[in-house]
């Protein structure tokens, strides 16, 4: 891992990954007052066909070294990680403001995705494996994330930056 200590110039400690997975780990909820402003909003951001962001909300989970979420093929979003996986995910904590960047890779795997409709369900959404095995559906998701069934996505990080938001503060970039 390459690290920058991107506020050098004020004399500020880099930050630490160790504490901004530590913190990912707790299960950032993205209930109504559960953090933030009110709460915590993950948003993902693909590439356009013309190159411009497409910048999203989306309900995401934090494990295995990995945001993982879900999207409809049809939507924007869908549409533009199949057609280029590159993208971004950015939150919000009461710690630090953080954006990964990576690619998303849809997973199909019927036992990860099996794993991810629990995780989803215990976090309050009722989402469940469709009758492929490799795709979640559900009563209702966003509305941004189309008719189901949703696909599920991987993003692993190629690089991170953060900014805290807590004294002494800092900010930092990593490259994996």
């Amino acid at each position: 891992m390459d690290t920058t200590n991107l506020a050098d110039l004020y004399s500020l400690p880099e930050l630490e990954w160790s504490a901004i997975r530590t913190r990912l780990d707790q299960n950032i909820d993205q209930a109504p007052g559960s953090g933030g402003l009110d709460r915590h909003t993950c948003w993902l951001t693909t590439i356009n066909a013309d190159g411009s962001p497409h910048p999203t909300a989306v309900g995401a989970l934090w494990f295995d070294d990995a945001f993982w979420f879900v999207t409809g093929a049809r939507s924007r979003k869908g549409r533009n990680l199949a057609r280029d996986p590159r993208c971004t995910m950015s939150i919000s904590t009461h710690e630090f403001d953080l954006v990964v960047a990576g690619e998303a890779v849809q997973i199909t795997d019927a036992a990860i995705v099996a794993d991810l409709a629990a995780r989803w369900a215990a976090g309050g959404w009722p989402a469940r494996v469709d009758e492929t095995g490799q795709a979640i559906t559900a009563e209702y998701s966003a509305p941004s994330a189309g008719p189901p069934p949703w696909h599920t996505y991987r993003l692993t990080p190629r690089s991170a930056q953060a900014v805290s938001a807590v004294l002494p503060g800092g900010a930092t970039r990593w490259r994996f």
